[in-house]
C-alpha cells in the first residue's frame, strides 16, 4: 500500500470520525425531515407537469378524433355532390387526424399510467415523512430525556458526597451539644431554685434552735410551747445546787488535811 493510499485512508477516517462527533441527533432528524419535504415540493411538481400534459394530450385526442369525424362528414357531403376529387381530399385529412388521433391515443395511455404511478408515489412519500415526522419527534424527545439525564449523573458524579455527609455528621454532632448545653443550664437553674429552698430551710432550723437556747438561758419560754412543761431555769436551779454541794464537800477534805 503506497504512502498517498494511507494518508487518504487516515484522512477519511478522521473525517468520518470528526462527522460522527458534530452529528447531534435533533439537528440530523429535522434535515433528515426537511430533505423528505423538499423530495415531496419535487414529485408534486412532477405530478402536476404530468397530469397537466396528460390533460393537452387528451384535449389534442379529442380534437383531432372531432376532425377526423368532421372530414369523414365532408367526404360524403362531395361524394353525394358528385365531387369525387373533394371527396377524396377530404379521406385524407380524415386520414391524417385519425393517425395522430391513433398515436395521441397511444401517449395518451402512457401518461395515464405515470401519472398514476406518480401519484401512488406521492402518497407514499407523504405517508412516509408523516411517519418521519412522529418518529423524529418521539427521538428527539428521547435524545432531550437522554442529554438531560447524562447532564444530571455528571452533576451527581461532580458532586462530593463524603464530604457532604462528613459535613452533615459534624453538625448533627454541634446540634447535639447545643442541646446538651442548653439542658444542662436548664438543670443548674433548676438545682439553684432547689438550693435557695434548702438554705431557707435549714435556716430556719438554726433560727428555731437559737431561739430554744436563748430561751433557755433567760427562763423564758419558746413561743408556741406547753405550760406544763418544765422550764430551763428550774433545771439551771437543781444544776447549781449540786454544784455547791460538791464545793463544800471539797472544802470539808481541804480542811481534814
Amino acid at each position: 500500500m503506497g504512502l498517498f493510499d494511507r494518508l487518504s485512508r487516515v484522512v477519511r477516517a478522521n473525517l468520518n470520525d470528526m462527522v460522527s462527533k458534530a452529528e447531534d441527533p435533533e439537528k440530523m432528524l429535522e434535515q433528515a425531515v426537511s430533505d423528505m419535504q423538499e423530495d415531496l415540493v419535487q414529485v408534486r411538481q412532477a405530478v402536476a407537469r404530468a397530469i397537466a400534459e396528460q390533460r393537452q394530450t387528451e384535449q389534442k385526442y379529442i380534437k383531432d378524433q372531432s376532425e377526423a369525424v368532421k372530414w369523414e362528414q365532408r367526404a360524403k357531403l362531395a361524394l353525394s355532390k358528385g365531387d369525387e376529387t373533394l371527396a377524396r381530399e377530404a379521406l385524407k385529412r380524415k386520414k391524417d387526424f385519425t393517425e395522430t388521433a391513433a398515436i395521441l391515443k397511444n401517449q395518451l395511455d402512457q401518461q395515464t399510467v405515470q401519472v398514476e404511478s406518480l401519484r401512488k408515489n406521492l402518497i407514499a412519500l407523504e405517508s412516509k415523512i408523516s411517519e418521519a415526522k412522529t418518529k423524529k419527534n418521539m427521538l428527539v424527545a428521547r435524545s432531550r430525556a437522554a442529554k438531560a439525564n447524562e447532564e444530571l449523573q455528571k452533576t451527581l458524579g461532580s458532586i462530593d458526597t463524603s464530604s457532604s455527609m462528613s459535613a452533615f455528621e459534624r453538625m448533627e454532632e454541634k446540634v447535639v451539644q447545643i442541646e446538651a448545653r442548653s439542658q444542662a443550664y436548664g438543670e443548674l437553674g433548676g438545682i439553684g431554685i432547689e438550693n435557695q429552698f434548702a438554705a431557707l430551710e435549714s435556716g430556719s432550723d438554726v433560727e428555731d434552735e437559737l431561739a430554744l437556747l436563748k430561751a433557755g438561758m433567760s427562763g423564758g419560754a419558746l413561743p408556741g410551747t406547753a405550760s406544763s412543761q418544765p422550764t430551763l431555769p428550774q433545771a439551771t436551779t437543781v444544776r447549781d445546787s449540786a454544784v455547791d454541794a460538791e464545793l463544800e464537800e471539797l472544802r470539808s477534805k481541804l480542811k481534814e488535811l
